[in-house]
């Protein structure tokens, strides 16, 4: 292609050079260095959880000079991110109202992720929950952990 016709002059190595793409290695060097100052971010405690458990979040409440932990408990509804962007919805019925609240789950607000009972899904994102009423809007079943019998002889 002849220079001036629409051509990015950057994307092309200057006659008979031949070496490493600077770019790259700037961008994986910039990586490398992202990635280790947000493993030093990551919680200690890594609470295994699922869409579709119930579960207490005890949060750091900050007000004026004090600070106290308030619980959260309700059904996880979905989840999304990963790394450090990773977060977490929770959905709990107060007085008839649905409550929703996305927590990020390597904040340090977030005292801990207590997992009370494990819920067994077949979907990735519960919102199906926000047309349910009463008991219907809380119920998600229990999973059963199958016990696998031996085969008879």
């Amino acid at each position: 292609m002849a220079p001036g016709t629409g051509e990015a002059a950057h994307a092309r190595a200057p006659a008979g050079f031949v070496g490493i793409n600077f770019e790259f290695r700037n961008d994986f060097m910039n990586q490398a260095l992202q990635e280790k100052i947000e493993s030093e971010q990551y919680r200690k405690d890594n609470a295994q959880f699922a869409v579709g458990d119930s579960v207490k979040v005890h949060t750091k409440v900050v007000e004026g000079d004090k600070e106290r932990i308030q619980i959260f408990a309700g059904v996880v509804i979905g989840k999304r991110g990963r790394g450090l962007n990773e977060t977490f919805t929770v959905r709990r019925i107060s007085y008839g109202e649905g409550l929703e609240r996305v927590f990020p789950v390597n904040s340090p607000r977030v005292d801990k992720i207590e997992v009370e009972r494990k819920g067994q899904v077949r979907r990735a994102k519960l919102t199906y929950l926000r047309n349910r009423l009463g008991k219907g809007a809380t119920l998600v079943r229990e999973r059963e952990d199958k016990v696998v019998q031996p085969a008879a002889k």
